[in-house]
């Protein structure tokens, strides 16, 4: 599978898919849209209805260019608030495109760089300790191969487009999220289609649609129905 670096239109980079056609962000800007959709429409939402909660419990559905897990590992550190990551991963970037990739410094946050990078580089199938607020785990799996190891908080819903990965937003897979999140769980994603959208509602979500990020109208957050 040709994987290509490609940089999108607020200058982080994204990676593309050409037999695909699908690239792992949005090209109206990487950073933006995981700002958006995952970090101020699910992580900064759950932490303010939960202002005294002790911890948050995050999972990623493709761990991917890590961005995602760099931006909350960033908001944990400015909030101070602890945040356990995990996250699952069946094809991994290689190495070499990782070093490439320029949010730290687009970001202006140079300093964590390293860290980032020991985010793809740590070991697989185990928790780590990155920060005093931030723990993290990736798992190199398929989706329905993954357990969580206890409720989560938020789910990130990544998986690339339907049209790419259709079996990635069925029915049965937002049943299986549906175990994995607490009763006080949300989950976001940047797809709002309407299959999209009767898959959830019938594995038991309730289904609101919001703002999406430049270049997408509507993006969805999701919770559990009153009798799910």
């Amino acid at each position: 599978m040709q994987r290509n670096l490609i940089v999108t239109k607020d200058g982080s980079h994204s990676v593309s898919i050409p037999e695909w056609e699908v690239s792992y962000h949005s090209v109206h800007g990487a950073i933006r849209e995981s700002l958006h959709v995952f970090i101020e429409a699910g992580l900064h939402y759950w932490l303010q209805q939960h202002a005294t909660a002790s911890r948050c419990v995050v999972f990623e559905m493709g761990f991917g260019t890590g961005l995602n897990a760099l931006l909350t590992l960033l908001e944990a550190e400015r909030l101070q608030r602890n945040i356990q990551y995990e996250t699952v991963e069946a094809y991994p970037l290689e190495e070499s495109m990782v070093q490439r990739l320029n949010y730290c410094d687009t970001l202006q946050q140079s300093f964590w760089k390293p860290v980032f990078e020991s985010l793809h580089t740590c070991g697989w199938n185990k928790p780590e300790l990155i920060s005093p607020f931030f723990s993290f785990k990736k798992v190199n799996a398929f989706l329905t191969e993954y357990a969580a190891s206890e409720p989560v908080n938020v789910i990130y819903y990544d998986a690339f487009a339907p049209n790419a990965q259709p079996e990635l937003w069925t029915s049965a897979v937002f049943k299986q999220l549906l175990q994995m999140l607490a009763p006080d769980g949300i989950l976001v994603t940047y797809c709002s289609k309407g299959d999209v959208r009767r898959a959830m509602l019938s594995a038991g979500f309730q289904v609101e649609k919001i703002p999406g990020p430049p270049g997408k109208r509507e993006m969805i957050r999701a919770s559990r129905q009153l009798n799910a």
